[in-house]
């Protein structure tokens, strides 16, 4: 979750600098670091994986801005899905745990 909404800040970030000459857009990459965490099985790293900024390397407009709506628009409807499907998972989890606290 802190991944996403470091990329959900990004965006932002990104669009609100549409106009800004010069401006790169960030990227935020986790999905690796996670991935291999939840693959070693090492359950520790997996809630304190982090996540990083780079400056996107995608060709730039004439003065020197690289973002792009569109693209932010799409990173940003999909990364909002992700985030109600992880909120929805985590919900679904601690619902379970008190259905279970209860019965026993």
């Amino acid at each position: 979750m802190d991944g996403l909404s470091a990329r959900q800040r990004a965006i932002a970030d990104n669009v609100a600098n549409i106009d800004t000459p010069s401006f790169l857009a960030g990227r935020v990459q986790f999905e690796d670091s996670l991935r291999d965490a939840v693959r070693s099985g090492e359950t520790r790293r997996v809630a304190s994986t982090g996540h990083t900024t780079a400056r996107s390397l995608e060709p730039t407009r004439e003065d020197g801005n690289n973002v792009n709506l569109d693209t932010e628009t799409i990173s940003n409807t999909d990364t909002v899905l992700r985030y109600q499907l992880v909120t929805q998972a985590v919900t679904d989890r601690m619902s379970l745990l008190r259905t279970s606290m209860r019965t026993q």
